[in-house]
């Protein structure tokens, strides 16, 4: 995702990110989870979103409640068109922490790639909500809810309605 926050660093403060403190500290000895997370990261940055995924997955798989690593696992499916399993890790954040705008922004951004718009929408409008300042956060809800009228406007022009059969 372009729109990654502080610049695409990590949106966490240093003390919640993987490896930072003790129990982190622990977790990811043997496992190199924070090597994991930070040369996925760097590929990320660099545009190999697919092998980012691969190396965070790993990561996830050692560090499952990891915010930091499963947004940056997250951002990584998004840039490798991977929208389903995007959607599914921006909503493990959002669950776990509702007011995680950029997790709403992302959660938003993905289900509206993977066509589902009325859903993108509350989670756009949610991050919109949260910071107004994000022009990011507003064009992408302005987008989906213009992709919302067009569709209806496209239902209520067509004849046989909205339940037609576009394969026949």
């Amino acid at each position: 995702m372009s729109e990654a926050p502080t610049g695409g660093q990590d949106s966490r403060r240093e003390e919640e990110r993987p490896g930072r403190n003790p129990a982190d500290t622990a977790q990811a000895e043997g496992h190199d989870t924070y090597d994991l997370y930070r040369r996925g990261l760097d590929l990320l940055r660099r545009g190999s979103a697919a092998a980012a995924a691969q190396l965070l997955e790993r990561a996830a798989a050692a560090e499952p409640q990891s915010r930091s690593v499963l947004e940056a696992l997250a951002r990584a499916q998004f840039d490798a068109r991977r929208y389903d399993a995007a959607a599914g890790n921006f909503r493990r954040i959002v669950d776990a922490s509702p007011a995680d705008d950029y997790a709403q922004f992302g959660l938003g951004l993905a289900l509206a790639r993977t066509g589902d718009p009325e859903a993108a929408v509350e989670h756009l409008a949610l991050a919109a909500a949260m910071r107004p300042d994000l022009r990011h956060y507003t064009d992408a809800l302005r987008g989906v809810r213009a992709t919302l009228r067009a569709r209806r406007d496209s239902a209520n022009d067509d004849p046989e309605g909205p339940e037609r059969n576009v394969h026949e």
